[in-house]
C-alpha cells in the first residue's frame, strides 16, 4: 500500500506538470516581479520664478551653444535680446579663455604628429577672428552681430591693417611653425587686400608663413564652403598632408579635402556660410 501512495503522489505530480502551457507560451510575471514605473523627474511648484534678466541669459547662453555647434540654420543677425549678451562675452574674460582653449587643444595635437621632415606635413589658418581681432571694429560701431555685415566699412577697416593678433593664436602661430609645419594662410579676403594683409599680419607678430591664398576673380560668388575646400584640394594635389585646419566659421572647416584635425574658435558675432 505505501508503494501504491507513492506511486500516486508522482502521478498527481507528473500530471500537474504536463498541464502546464508551452515552454514559448509567455510567462505570467507576479505583481510583485514587475518592472517600477519610469523614472520621471519632476519640479516641485516651490522652485522661484528666475528674474527676467536670468531668462534672457539662459536663453543667449543656448542660442551661442547652438551657433557654436553648427546647430542653427544659416543666421544673419545677432537676436535683439542678445546684443548685450554678446557684446559682454567677446570683450570679457569668458571669450579669451576659450580661445586659449582651441589654442592648447591644437597645440597638443600638433605635438602628436610625426613630421616627416619632406616639408608637406601643413597647417591651414584662416585670418580674420581667427589670427586677427577685428573686435576694434565692431566696438567702435558698437552692434557686435546685431546688424546686417556691411562690406564696405569692413573694407575701409581691412585697409587701416591695425587689427590686433589674437594673443593664443600668435603663440600657437609660433608653436606650430617651430614644430615644423608649413603655415597655409587661407582667407575669405580678396586678393585686392593682399598689400595690406600682409602688412597687418607682420604688424601684429605673424611671419614666415610658406604661402597666403586670397579670392581670386574666379572665386567670385563661391560659398566660403566651396572655396575653401577647393584651395584645400590644390594644396593636397601638391603633395602636402593637412593635419590641422583653425577656423572661427564651420565654412573655414567643413566640405572636402578636410585636415586630419579640424579646431573651431568661437565668434558667436557673425555666420559665413
Amino acid at each position: 500500500m505505501k508503494f501504491v501512495a507513492i506511486l500516486s503522489l508522482i502521478a498527481l505530480f507528473l500530471c500537474s506538470h504536463l498541464s502546464r502551457s508551452s515552454p514559448l507560451d509567455p510567462i505570467e510575471v507576479e505583481p510583485s516581479h514587475l518592472l517600477p514605473r519610469p523614472l520621471i523627474l519632476q519640479y516641485t511648484s516651490s522652485i522661484e520664478e528666475p528674474s527676467d534678466s536670468t531668462l534672457t541669459q539662459l536663453r543667449c547662453d543656448s542660442w551661442r551653444f547652438a551657433a557654436e555647434a553648427n546647430n542653427l540654420a544659416p543666421w544673419r543677425v545677432v537676436p535683439t535680446e542678445c546684443g548685450t549678451y554678446v557684446r559682454d562675452y567677446v570683450t570679457g574674460l569668458a571669450y579669451r579663455f576659450d580661445l586659449e582653449m582651441v589654442a592648447r587643444e591644437s597645440l597638443n595635437h600638433a605635438r602628436t604628429v610625426e613630421i616627416k621632415g619632406d616639408g608637406m606635413d601643413a597647417w591651414i589658418f584662416d585670418i580674420d577672428e581667427t589670427l586677427l581681432s577685428n573686435l576694434p571694429y565692431y566696438t567702435s560701431h558698437g552692434y557686435y552681430g546685431l546688424e546686417l555685415f556691411n562690406a564696405h566699412e569692413f573694407d575701409i577697416w581691412v585697409e587701416k591693417a591695425i587689427a590686433p593678433a589674437i594673443e593664443s593664436s600668435l603663440i600657437l602661430y609660433e608653436e606650430v611653425r617651430a614644430l615644423g609645419f608649413k603655415i597655409f594662410l587661407l582667407t575669405g579676403r580678396s586678393e585686392g587686400h593682399m598689400n595690406v594683409t600682409i602688412e597687418n599680419l607682420k604688424r601684429a607678430g605673424f611671419l614666415h608663413w610658406d604661402k597666403l591664398i586670397l579670392r581670386g576673380p574666379n572665386d567670385k560668388g563661391k560659398t566660403a564652403t566651396a572655396y575653401k575646400s577647393e584651395k584645400r584640394r590644390e594644396i593636397e594635389e601638391e603633395g602636402y598632408r593637412i593635419h590641422g585646419n583653425s577656423g572661427d566659421q564651420w565654412s573655414d572647416l567643413l566640405g572636402y579635402s578636410v585636415s586630419s584635425r579640424s579646431f573651431k574658435l568661437p565668434n558667436p558675432m557673425y555666420f559665413i556660410p
